[in-house]
């Protein structure tokens, strides 16, 4: 048996999240290890955030320009797809992770690549590529950060299918004519839009009544517009009895609940998230393998005094810049906890405490048009018992819409707290909405008074003007 090595803090998962983990602490010096079993950078460098922003960004660019006077003709061809695909693959670095392996050497992080397992209270095992054995222990915390993966519905014939998840659909080297793509969420809605722009023919089947369900139901709305003009065909009020597919080279035969067959040349299933901890060991510290992992919000797992969990797989908010959040908060309590320090003491800003991945989490969904939101919903506000209105504002009617070209279309909601008067949730769909987000983001997570708002000045001809009518528009 391997001799244990032991480090201070042992990260299991080297992705963002895990990476912000290890930052934190040695900065701190304390000695970290991280355990890494596909590459390091984790899901978001390689199958999520990058590759998939670097397939929209040429159709929102293409979409934007087709608006304006002067340059619309010059853009009315179809995109250059091999060029598009080439600059996806450097954006994912050729899924190689050498930069991010560079990095971590320059924190002086150790990194372990293989399957961590958990083998009781601070104790890390971890079996290598090549049959290596290492038996990692923790002075202070063991830190999970191993995110999550697509789940694919318990749906006959589809196991055999090869049908596609986020990871297919972000790193795909062709581009099928038709494709279709079964759920309405984010995944779902981004890549039916790179796709069909891409000159995929391309069928949306959502189970719900309208696309993002989960933001405001006007976002839904003007994304399914934009599709439905760009060609896509939406199914709502739909779902997959059965999938078909005799050849993983051939076609795929979609069959509806009502016996209606849908034929595809390949499949996206969007239609969910589980945490990636089924052969994580936590049965050996009295957990259950495959489950989410609740914390406090120093990101400790509840009833441990040295086990942490950070990002998707804590099932707070899963999002790339909520786990790098969380990382951070959790790297600073860890560091105070070994040193002994309660908490309180040296929570100048609230270092030690995550509240943002709660009442506060943005989200920019890349669709044409933008979509963007922070905070409640009106619809989460009033379940929640609020006293609350909603102020909606047409953002084409903002000046500095009319910069954007012909034809924009947008909305702007804020929804008041009537009895604090501080907004709890902002939302915009439209051209150029997400680089709105983080003024929106400041003033729901500041619970900054709505007078106080009013003094700040947003500049004249731009989209941000968008502010000063909805204030206006609150106070009649």
């Amino acid at each position: 048996m391997t001799e244990p090595v032991e480090y201070d803090v042992v990260v299991v998962g080297g992705g963002p999240a895990g990476e912000n983990v290890a930052d934190r602490v040695r900065a701190t010096g304390l000695s970290a290890a991280v355990v890494e079993s596909e590459l390091v950078g984790g899901e978001c460098s390689y199958w999520a955030c990058m590759p998939s922003k670097a397939l929209l960004r040429p159709v929102i660019t293409r979409a934007d320009a087709r608006r304006v006077p002067g340059v619309r003709q010059s853009v009315q061809g179809p995109l250059d797809t091999e060029a598009v695909l080439t600059h996806r693959d450097e954006e994912a670095s050729h899924w190689k992770d050498d930069g991010q392996v560079g990095w971590m050497d320059s924190i002086g992080a150790r990194l372990y690549r293989g399957q961590g397992r958990l083998r009781g209270p601070k104790q890390v095992v971890v079996d290598g590529p090549e049959g290596e054995h290492h038996v990692l222990t923790a002075r202070y915390a063991v830190a999970v950060a191993t995110g999550s993966r697509a789940v694919l519905p318990d749906i006959p014939g589809l196991a055999g299918a090869k049908a596609w998840t986020s990871r297919e659909a972000t790193s795909a080297q062709r581009v099928p004519r038709r494709l279709a793509v079964v759920g309405g969420g984010v995944v779902g809605v981004e890549m039916a839009t790179a796709w069909q722009a891409l000159g995929s023919q391309i069928t949306l089947l959502v189970r719900g009544g309208g696309l993002l369900p989960r933001m405001e139901p006007f976002v839904g709305e003007h994304v399914a517009d934009a599709l439905t003009e760009a060609g896509a065909q939406i199914r709502t009020h739909t779902s997959v009895a059965s999938v078909e597919r005799s050849d993983c080279s051939g076609p795929v035969t979609l069959v509806l609940d009502g016996g209606e067959r849908i034929e595809a040349d390949e499949v996206l299933f969007a239609t969910g998230r589980a945490p990636r901890t089924e052969d994580l060991g936590l049965e050996t510290v009295d957990l259950e393998p495959g489950s989410w992992l609740p914390v406090d919000d120093s990101c400790r797992v509840e009833g441990s005094n040295w086990l942490y969990a950070v990002g998707d797989v804590n099932h707070r908010a899963l999002l790339t810049h909520q786990g790098k959040y969380q990382a951070r908060i959790a790297g600073a309590a860890i560091a105070a906890r070994a040193r002994q320090v309660p908490l309180l003491e040296t929570d100048r800003w609230g270092a030690h405490s995550a509240t943002a991945d709660r009442a506060a989490v943005p989200q920019v969904v890349f669709t044409d048009p933008e979509a963007a939101a922070v905070g409640l919903s009106h619809a989460e506000a009033e379940a929640a018992g609020l006293r609350v209105r909603a102020v909606d504002y047409d953002i084409a009617s903002v000046a500095g819409a009319g910069l954007y070209g012909d034809g924009y279309r947008g909305r702007a909601r804020m929804v008041v707290d009537l009895d604090r008067e501080i907004l709890l949730g902002v939302t915009f769909v439209g051209p150029g909405v997400g680089e709105l987000l983080h003024s929106a983001t400041v003033a729901v997570a500041g619970e900054v008074p709505i007078d106080r708002l009013w003094h700040a000045v947003p500049a004249y001809p731009t989209i941000s003007e968008v502010w000063l009518r909805l204030l206006e528009t609150y106070r009649g």
